[in-house]
C-alpha cells in the first residue's frame, strides 16, 4: 500500500482533529500553561498533558500500522480496511483510534490550560458517539458479518476491557 494514502488519511483524519483544530484555538484564545497555578503545583497539569499526549500518540501509531499490515487498509472511511483488525489494543477497546485521539485532545488541553481545547474534546466526542454507531458500525457489519457481530458482542466500544479478547477462543484471555 502506498504510503501517500496513509499520509493523507492521517493528515486529514487525526492530523486535523489533534493537530489543525487545536492549534487555530490556541492562537485566537491563547493558552495558559500550568492553569495559573503556583510552582510547582503548575508542574501536574503540564506533566499529565504530556502524558496524554505521549499516550495517545502511541495508541494511534500502533492503531495507524496495525490498519495497515493486518487491516491492509486506512483509517479513512473512503480507503477502509479489507480484514477485520482484532489485535493489539482492539483487543481491550473497538476504537482505539478514537482512544487515543481523545487523549492527545486531553493532554493538549492539560499542558496548555485551555478551556476552549476541552470543548473541543466535548465535541470530538459528541461526533463520535453519533458517527459509530451510526455509520461506522454498520459499514463493518456489511463487509465482515457474524465475525463483526462476535467481535463487537465481545469488545467494548469506548472504555477497554481489562483482559485482553481472545478471537480464537472468543473469550478473554486470563
Amino acid at each position: 500500500m502506498a504510503a501517500w494514502r496513509h499520509l493523507l488519511a492521517v493528515t486529514l483524519l487525526p492530523g486535523a482533529v489533534a493537530v489543525g483544530v487545536p492549534a487555530l484555538l490556541v492562537a485566537s484564545r491563547g493558552a495558559n500553561v500550568g492553569w495559573g497555578l503556583d510552582a510547582p503545583l503548575s508542574l501536574l497539569p503540564s506533566t499529565l498533558g504530556l502524558g496524554l499526549i505521549a499516550l495517545g500518540l502511541a495508541l494511534v501509531t500502533w492503531t495507524i500500522l496495525l490498519l495497515a499490515r493486518v487491516g491492509r487498509g486506512t483509517l479513512a472511511p473512503w480507503d477502509p480496511t479489507s480484514r477485520l483488525v482484532v489485535h493489539g489494543p482492539y483487543r481491550h477497546v473497538r476504537n482505539p483510534m478514537i482512544t487515543g485521539v481523545g487523549a492527545v485532545l486531553a493532554g493538549e488541553a492539560a499542558l496548555l490550560g485551555s478551556l476552549p481545547l476541552l470543548a473541543w474534546l466535548a465535541c470530538f466526542a459528541a461526533v463520535n458517539a453519533v458517527y459509530l454507531p451510526l455509520v461506522e458500525e454498520p459499514g463493518l457489519r456489511r463487509r465482515f458479518g457474524a465475525e463483526y457481530d462476535r467481535y463487537r458482542g465481545a469488545v467494548p466500544r469506548w472504555l477497554p476491557r481489562l483482559r485482553a479478547w481472545d478471537p480464537a477462543a472468543g473469550r478473554a484471555l486470563s
